[in-house]
């Protein structure tokens, strides 16, 4: 009877075992070849018991296993998403395995990483193998709004140019703050030769009302929630402001994923009905170049010896309107992109191409990347369970 038990016990695992396991078929339905692209698989999704656990789940596709990454968006210390980055032929489906096992090759290196910086007075920084931003918290605005040397106030967002494909965040400002170097010179690397001031820039957001564009001072607050090697994401917090007597709470969610120039911006918003996410025209010596029903705009400028493009990309039928807003008046000359707002939340894309880089040496080839960054959030992959 006991050994019927243990044959019983023995077959009811490994079912068990086997029926967690799921292959999910991945279809790209554009004319392009696709990659650096993130797939999010939730429990849900793969129909598996809430007391699964997502950590235990690799993804294989034949006989190699791709990266992963878990995501605890919620912050109550279980995994909500799997991600990973298939590469899919144009017009083609692709099978992958999800299963339960270790995976021997699983990487531990931080690709995307993110972090509040208090050494640096208080920014918060991120980056991923191709760009990196910061921006600004409340010690910084307090400098200023007291007139100590060193402040920022601002709540636009700055452009770091590296030019490598590790990350440089905490080696940047270890040089900095030891005195050992600064990050303002190129010594290999890149570095930070982007003037940001009062200027929106790259996707800062600001609300217009009777003809003025208004924008909230510093993030008051911030939090991590993840970093790896394909994602990482944070959300900053704004004190309430005003736009021409309209109170204004803004948090955003940003991400930034592997192999791309553009963060995602998910911006929660009270007090308005849309918003203009800006990028800065700095002396206004560039390019603008807009595609409204594509939704992005452009503007390619010379920077130093070489030139930048930045770039706003807003999912399909939101980018509502764009204002070459130039003006005289001291880093208020911003590229806006008009985006709606709907049920308190809006959402756009917004980054950099360095040329000394070398993705993209041409105006046209970054206006390419935007045009096929649009079609592909558009498109997304399609993900299908197979029962």
């Amino acid at each position: 009877m006991k050994k019927h038990l243990l044959i019983i016990t023995i077959l009811t695992a490994n079912f068990t075992a086997f029926s967690q396991n799921k292959i999910i078929t991945v279809t790209n339905n554009l004319k392009v070849d696709r990659e650096f692209e993130t797939i999010e698989l939730t429990k849900k999704s793969l129909g598996l018991a809430a007391n699964i656990k997502l950590e235990n789940y690799v993804i294989k596709n034949g006989n190699t296993f791709l990266e992963t990454q878990t995501v605890d968006n919620d912050g109550d210390g279980i995994a909500d998403v799997l991600l990973f980055q298939p590469k899919i032929k144009a017009s083609s489906k692709q099978d992958f395995e999800v299963l339960v096992e270790t995976n021997p090759s699983a990487s531990k290196k931080i690709n995307c990483f993110s972090r509040f910086v208090p050494e640096r007075t208080d920014d918060y920084a991120w980056e991923n193998n191709r760009v990196a931003f910061r921006t600004y918290g409340p010690v910084a605005q307090k400098m200023v709004e007291d007139n100590i040397p060193g402040g920022t106030l601002t709540s636009g967002i700055d452009a770091w140019l590296k030019k490598v494909d590790y990350p440089i965040i905490d080696k940047w400002y270890q040089k900095m703050t030891s005195g050992a170097g600064t990050y303002h010179k190129d010594t290999g690397e890149g570095l930070d030769n982007f003037h940001v001031g009062d200027s929106r820039g790259v996707g800062g957001i600001a609300v217009k009302a009777d003809g003025k564009y208004y924008f909230s001072k510093n993030f008051i607050s911030w939090k991590t929630i993840t970093n790896g090697p394909i994602r990482t994401s944070f959300v900053l917090t704004y004190a309430d402001w005003d736009a021409k007597g309209n109170k204004i709470t803004e948090s955003k969610l940003i991400s930034l994923d592997y192999g791309s120039h553009l963060s995602k911006f998910e911006i929660t918003i009270t007090g308005t009905k849309e918003i203009a996410a800006g990028l800065t025209l700095h002396d206004k010596k560039g390019t603008v170049e807009t595609n409204q029903k594509q939704g992005w705009l452009s503007y390619w400028e010379p920077i130093d010896d070489s030139e930048i493009g930045l770039g706003l990309v807003a999912p399909k039928n939101t980018l509502l309107s764009f204002d070459n807003h130039a003006t005289d008046e001291k880093d208020l000359s911003n590229l806006y992109g008009t985006i709606s707002v709907k049920k308190n939340k809006a959402v756009y894309y917004a980054g950099f191409g360095w040329k000394t880089q070398g993705y993209f040496v041409t105006k046209k080839s970054w206006e390419n990347y935007l045009s096929a960054f649009a079609e592909k959030i558009n498109n997304p992959l399609i993900v299908k369970v197979n029962k």
